[in-house]
């Protein structure tokens, strides 16, 4: 191969809109190892950290993406005169029930919250956040949630595991979801923060902790 594998493999990544896996990666580049790929990759991590740059490449949903730093997040969102998408509290407590808890169904759901959560499935859905991974052996079929792999790009996470302990994570404050408009179930709806990185160009993405 007569280009540096590191560079072609840093060109693929910055021409992908997609977060790719080594495998990803491998299956354009048949005539090189998979090790070899994982290594350029460990290269490139490392040069970028060590370059100091506004952006950085992040393993993100089981593959690796250029993402900008979140400090940048305000003057990105300035330059495309936009604000970061809004999900209610109804909908952030519904997704983080199906994160930890899935796979499970829409009355398990509901059991933990006390109220019906079909339009908040249904946002879910629409978002691409939950998908329906099949039908439990019950009386009426009922459906199965989990989450998505555009989930863990939106909340900048590698995989599912990576999720923060449930005793790492604090109380929120009434107040850290007060905001403008209502959301689903006529609850209030609340900004999602900065996710801590977001892909150099792109509109920053909500974070869980927000």
């Amino acid at each position: 191969m007569g280009k540096s594998l590191k560079l072609i493999v840093e060109s693929l990544l910055f021409a992908s809109d997609k977060p790719l896996s080594p495998r990803d990666i491998h299956a354009a580049l048949s005539d090189v190892k998979l090790a070899d790929v994982k290594s350029a990759l460990r290269v490139l991590q490392y040069e970028y950290e060590a370059m100091g740059r506004s952006f950085g490449l992040k393993e993100i949903a089981n593959g690796y993406q250029f993402r900008s730093h979140a400090d940048y997040g305000p003057f990105i969102l300035k330059m495309l005169q936009t604000s970061p998408n809004r999900l209610s509290r109804a909908t952030m407590e519904t997704l983080a029930i199906i994160a930890y808890k899935q796979p499970l169904l829409r009355q398990e759901i509901e059991m933990i919250r006390g109220v019906d959560v079909g339009g908040v499935l249904r946002t879910l859905l629409e978002k691409g956040l939950i998908r329906i991974m099949g039908r439990k052996n019950l009386p009426g079929r009922p459906l199965i949630y989990g989450t998505t792999k555009k989930f863990l790009e939106v909340f900048d996470l590698k995989d599912i595991d990576t999720l923060p302990k449930l005793k790492e994570i604090t109380s929120f404050g009434a107040e850290e979801y007060e905001g403008t408009g209502n959301g689903e179930n006529g609850e209030k709806e609340t900004p999602e923060g900065n996710a801590e990185e977001s892909a150099p160009g792109r509109e920053p993405v909500g974070d869980p902790a927000a």
